[in-house]
């Protein structure tokens, strides 16, 4: 049974674009995912620190659906393309972010916010 999986990749940022693209392409076939793939790309982006002699990389975001059979042929993939600087592949369950408040959990902000303005005065 397909499993939803988000997978991040920073890619060398001297690739083009459409060899990011082709790489995409060649590493998701792997995954034999006959389903909707949502590929969302971030673009060169300055890294958080240095990683060897890079300070910069191209990001792209991945979801989709695959079977967890297929996956350590696609990280093997993944781990021996010198383009690719770092990956994480993680199960999709929700969005990111808080769920919703319900109107109770606001109007319980509402008066605690009323009951801060009275203190600082």
């Amino acid at each position: 049974m397909p499993r939803p999986y988000e997978a991040v990749y920073v890619f060398d940022s001297t690739l083009e674009d459409t060899a990011v693209t082709e790489k995409l392409n060649r590493f998701h076939e792997l995954l034999g995912t006959s389903g909707e793939m949502k590929v969302d790309h971030w673009g060169r982006r300055q890294l958080a620190y240095p990683i060897g002699p890079r300070e910069n990389g191209y990001y792209v975001i991945a979801r989709f659906e695959a079977e967890a059979a297929g996956l350590p042929e696609y990280e093997r993939a993944l781990k021996l393309d010198e383009s690719v600087i770092r990956h994480l592949i993680t199960t999709f369950d929700n969005e990111v972010g808080a769920p919703p408040m319900t109107e109770e959990e606001l109007a319980l902000r509402a008066k605690r916010g009323d009951d801060d303005d009275e203190d600082e005065e």
